[in-house]
């Protein structure tokens, strides 16, 4: 395995900057940037590459070190991690605010961290402002006027970065093993972050019974079985219409953005509420994206004990014969033909992902969650799969009935010609004797024949139509 990369690690009280600072690092657009204080929360990760080395940046949530409110807390604890973990910390303060007691006690709990750390004093957009910056040489550490926003001064804060930490070679990093992307998507609380919490094997994303969380995409490296899996844990998605503040809906865009991104996306619905309107509707996200699909039904577990709560209260309420029935059947609920029964509703909720497979799971106690790296390894792999165009018409030719789909009144469909155009996903090309479009039924019956031959779980199988035009012949070899 590849070492790990140098941390720069940013941090400072909120609104400083600290997220334009992180986008600016790293190139992106990853984190949210309004003046609206409190919106990262918890920790995001990126890289930055500078004269031919890669470091990591780390980017924080606004740090209160006191505010005994759950989410500044979290926090506090979230950056603490972070921290821990650092190659350098970058304190950023505002030019604009001057220094504030609170930057000089963040300052002081750096200092006993031990760690070598450096202040970006961000907002300067002209040298006639960076004489404003010299109060906050009284911190004592080395001092880096910036403006995040423009990039200006930042290039002398990361020369100092590698003169501190040795960032890894370009050419090592080219040589990583390339990563599976991994968006988790769903409504907000159906329990998105105690997913990736779990599979990460540690406290990554900050978890709290507060719907909307997470407001970010928080990127999450996880290396199981010498292969790189990285996890987005996007923001709890809701219709715009029904979000008030500016990052709530920044926060829809910016998981969208992390779904457009990934190769799999783990859909979470929340297994003790059942499959509701909003789960459908981010579904079909997913499937309009072309992302790979695995629906994840969390909380199984406590929608195991609603379920045999119900059978005990059907068992009290019974009379006579009835009674007894119900309470034989309240004695145990038989776990297997639940899930039967559920997975079928899902199926049936969803069934424009009749592909996606299914796992039934709790983040929380970990129960059948080890399922899941197979699972997606196998959806990754399939997402891929290319099939050679031999192999594709052979099969046409000996195994696949056209008949069967054909409408009795509509001119019989002839494939003369099949290759696949596309990976990731799937995409078919197909040369045919019509002068119109195929009847989706056609498509769906093609694609159930494409899909019992090869194992495409999971991804979507697209398929583009040449139409046939007037008085054009089939090309020499082509099936007829």
């Amino acid at each position: 395995m590849a070492a790990k990369l140098p941390s720069l690690v940013i941090v400072g009280r909120p609104n400083v900057g600290k997220s334009t600072l992180f986008n600016r690092l790293t190139g992106t657009r990853r984190a949210i940037v309004t003046d609206e204080p409190g919106i990262t929360r918890d920790r995001m990760y990126g890289k930055t590459e500078w004269n031919g080395r890669v470091l990591e940046v780390v980017d924080t949530g606004g740090i209160v070190p006191h505010d005994k409110e759950l989410i500044p807390t979290e926090i506090f604890r979230q950056a603490n991690v972070a921290i821990q973990n650092a190659s350098l910390l970058i304190l950023v303060v505002d030019r604009q605010a001057g220094l504030t007691p609170l930057d000089e006690e963040l300052a002081r709990l750096l200092r006993n961290t031990g760690k070598p750390f450096v202040v970006a004093v961000n907002k300067v957009d002209s040298p006639a402002q960076e004489s404003n910056a010299g109060v906050f040489y009284r911190l004592g550490v080395p001092l880096f006027p910036i403006a995040a926003e423009h990039g200006t001064g930042v290039d002398d804060l990361l020369d100092a970065a590698l003169g501190q930490v040795k960032g890894q070679a370009i050419e090592e990093q080219a040589l990583k093993k390339k990563e599976i992307e991994i968006a988790i998507i769903g409504r907000p609380n159906v329990g998105k972050s105690t997913l990736l919490n779990r599979l990460a094997g540690e406290e990554r994303s900050i978890v709290s019974p507060i719907p909307g969380t997470t407001m970010d995409n928080v990127d999450t490296d996880v290396t199981q079985h010498g292969r790189v899996y990285r996890f987005v844990d996007t923001a709890g998605i809701r219709r715009k219409g029904k979000t008030k503040l500016v990052a709530e809906k920044l926060s829809v865009v910016m998981a969208r953005r992390g779904l457009e991104r990934a190769d799999v996306a783990l859909l979470v619905i929340d297994g003790e509420q059942g499959v509701t309107q909003g789960d459908a509707t981010i579904a079909s996200y997913a499937e309009e994206s072309g992302r790979s699909v695995i629906i994840v039904v969390n909380k199984w577990d406590l929608a195991v004990e609603a379920a045999q709560r119900a059978a005990d209260a059907s068992a009290r309420t019974a009379k006579g014969k009835e009674k007894r029935a119900a309470q034989g059947a309240a004695q145990a609920i038989d776990k297997g033909k639940l899930l039967l029964e559920y997975e079928k509703m899902v199926k049936e909720k969803f069934k424009f992902l009749s592909y996606a497979p299914i796992l039934f799971l709790s983040a929380k106690t970990g129960e059948r969650s080890e399922k899941l790296y197979a699972l997606i390894d196998q959806v990754a792999e399939a997402r891929k799969r290319k099939i050679p165009t031999g192999e594709l018409n052979r099969w046409l030719k000996e195994e696949v009935d056209l008949g069967r789909a054909s409408t009795p009144k509509a001119r019989p469909v002839r494939i003369y010609y099949m290759t696949q155009a596309k990976v990731a996903p799937p995409v078919f090309l197909l040369f045919t004797n019509q002068k119109k479009p195929l009847h989706f039924s056609f498509e769906r019956f093609l694609e159930n024949q494409v899909r019992d031959k090869w194992d495409f779980t999971g991804t979507p199988v697209r398929f583009i139509q040449r139409l046939r035009k007037r008085g054009e012949r089939p090309a020499a070899g082509d099936q007829t």
